[in-house]
């Protein structure tokens, strides 16, 4: 099964709310796409070089699958799922969405 890298650029949409952005951000988004089948790490970090970066906030999600388009259309219906829910937040603005195959690692 291939390994698969998804980074996800984002900031947040109202700067005063950003503790109330990590917070969703940690405790119910993270744990909501580690639920959708290949998902299975998520990693995020924050930047304080704004000039560089094309967003503030860096989410990684580790994923193991055979046919990714596949995999990334079950997150899309799980988002859009989600949504009709209440379970999305109105502060993320994604810059930049990307996934990377796995070619080698180490350790």
């Amino acid at each position: 099964m291939a390994k698969w890298l998804l980074l996800a650029h984002t900031n947040c949409a109202d700067p005063a709310r950003e503790a109330e952005f990590n917070e969703w951000y940690d405790k119910t988004h993270l744990p909501d796409v580690l639920k959708v089948p290949g998902f299975f790490r998520a990693t995020r970090y924050v930047t304080d070089d704004l000039e560089n970066s094309p967003g503030k906030f860096l989410a990684g999600y580790e994923i193991e699958t055979d046919d990714i388009e596949q995999t990334i259309a079950t997150l899309k219906e799980a988002l859009a799922k989600l949504e009709e829910a209440g379970r999305i937040s109105e502060l993320p603005v994604t810059t930049s969405l990307i996934t990377y195959r796995e070619i080698s690692s180490l350790g």
